[in-house]
């Protein structure tokens, strides 16, 4: 379930929140708090409780402003949890640090990375670098006026990237975007060799300089937009497209087509529809160009364009035309399962992307598994092929959550930078389908980028021949 989908639905069944907020505390009056891991890069999102649950997150700098006026000056406890990030337990088994902060001072906490993917910072929402802003560190950030948002798609186009969310949050009423928001960045929005995380977003805006809906397609309820890709026409021109779903509660989907970007409107407009609802047991179609979009050129040279999540399940010529013909579709078949690195458990997929990576010279894929541990829809994990449709090596797990969702991973092969190892990948994180856990304030609910080094040798069994 979307979570902003979730409060539209229950409008009028659960109360809102309110959160008093104190007198602004001058940055004197602080104590900055940096977390790091062992080789010194800040890391976002770890947090420190104290004994009495006042609950600090670190930002994309790695910052905590820490304001406790009754804590100030004496030895504190705090306890420390970082979803892949941790310090050792001590006697009793508690998993954390004793620190003592004092107004204008320093500390600095050294945290161990437990996977390999790295968490470089969260990418969308407000108040990326806020924790850095109390302290009067001079960060660059930019806030584009939404504070959460679903899943992303991506694709470059016209030379430049596009970026469309799911539903969003925002600031002026707790009902938010429902009809997709988007944004433009340079194919590649910064340097990821040095933090902190701050990507600058031109979010597509209405005439009161709101974020604006970019995909009203018509019919009631929500458009979600997936399989967003770049196709030429027949005449050479780039063309973006998208398939799209109309949804009614609850959360099911009563309609699917087609649509195109339209330069001028800055925004997408429908082309066709695939298919609709005709009664409850009306089943969707089968397949759909969906999920993640990709390129591939075959061993005869010629281009299709694959559509998966994370593995391709249709491929149609790599064509405008093509793509919104469904009799040059071809389904194929996807893998179940992929067995774990000891090849002892079935890794079960469920969304997730693929693509090809030069330093590798493979396909590599970044999913999510379904029903996990110790999260049931929060564990990442990698693999590898030779050819886009398998067969698939053994899987690695390289994000890990503490009952925390961390869904819809989608991949950046256009960060990498000529002759790297690195890959760049992002999912959402959110409370749902958590066990009740502690909401992350500003996290929740929105997008944070990892990078993963294909040399590190924690996954080399993702790089053996795949079994039988």
């Amino acid at each position: 379930m979307r979570p902003i989908l979730a409060r539209w639905l229950l409008l009028g069944v659960l109360g809102n929140l309110f959160v008093p907020v104190g007198d602004a505390v001058r940055s004197e009056q602080l104590c900055r708090i940096e977390v790091v891991d062992e080789e010194g890069w800040p890391v976002p999102l770890v947090e420190l409780r104290t004994v009495h649950q006042v609950r600090f997150v670190t930002d994309n700098a790695g910052m905590i402003a820490f304001d406790l006026p009754e804590l100030m000056d004496r030895e504190v406890w705090f306890d420390v949890m970082g979803h892949g990030y941790g310090v050792p337990a001590d006697g009793f088994g508690f998993r954390g640090v004793r620190l003592t902060p004092h107004a204008g001072g320093s500390l600095r906490v050294v945290v161990q990375r437990q996977l390999a993917a790295r968490r470089l910072g969260r990418l969308t929402g407000g108040g990326r670098l806020a924790e850095s802003l109390r302290l009067g560190v001079n960060v660059d950030d930019f806030e584009t006026g939404i504070l959460g948002c679903d899943s992303v798609q991506t694709a470059s186009y016209h030379g430049r990237l596009y970026w469309f969310w799911g539903d969003t949050m925002v600031p002026h009423y707790p009902l938010g975007m429902f009809q997709t928001t988007g944004a433009i960045t340079d194919l590649v929005p910064g340097r990821f060799d040095r933090p902190p995380l701050a990507v600058r977003y031109e979010v597509f805006r209405d005439a009161a300089g709101r974020p604006k809906a970019v995909a009203p397609m018509p019919g009631e309820g929500p458009t979600w937009v997936t399989g967003v890709a770049n196709l030429r026409d027949q005449n050479g021109q780039e063309r973006l497209v998208c398939t799209y779903a109309k949804i009614r509660p609850p959360l099911e989907a009563y309609r699917w087509g087609l649509a195109v970007w339209d330069d001028a409107e800055e925004q997408f407009i429908p082309l066709r529809v695939l298919w609709e609802k005709a009664g409850n047991d009306d089943p969707e179609p089968a397949v759909l160009p969906k999920g993640h979009a990709m390129v591939w050129k075959d061993e005869s040279g010629e281009e299709w364009a694959l559509f998966g999540d994370p593995f391709p399940s249709l491929r149609c010529p790599a064509t405008f035309e093509a793509w919104q013909d469904p009799d040059q579709w071809v389904t194929l078949t996807t893998p179940e399962f992929l067995w774990d690195s000891e090849h002892r458990r079935k890794v079960v997929p469920h969304s997730g992307a693929m693509g090809w990576h030069p330093w590798r010279k493979r396909w590599v894929a970044v999913f999510m598994e379904r029903f996990g541990e110790p999260s049931a829809f929060g564990e990442l994990w990698y693999a590898e092929a030779d050819q886009p449709t398998g067969p698939w090596g053994a899987a690695v797990k390289i994000v890990i959550h503490d009952n925390y969702t961390f869904y819809n991973p989608a991949m950046h092969l256009e960060f990498t930078p000529e002759g790297s190892p690195a890959l760049f990948f992002e999912a959402t994180y959110t409370q749902q389908f958590a066990d009740h856990p502690a909401v992350t304030a500003r996290y929740d609910y929105n997008q944070i980028l990892y990078r993963l080094d294909l040399d590190d040798p924690r996954l080399t069994p993702a790089q053996e021949p795949a079994h039988p």
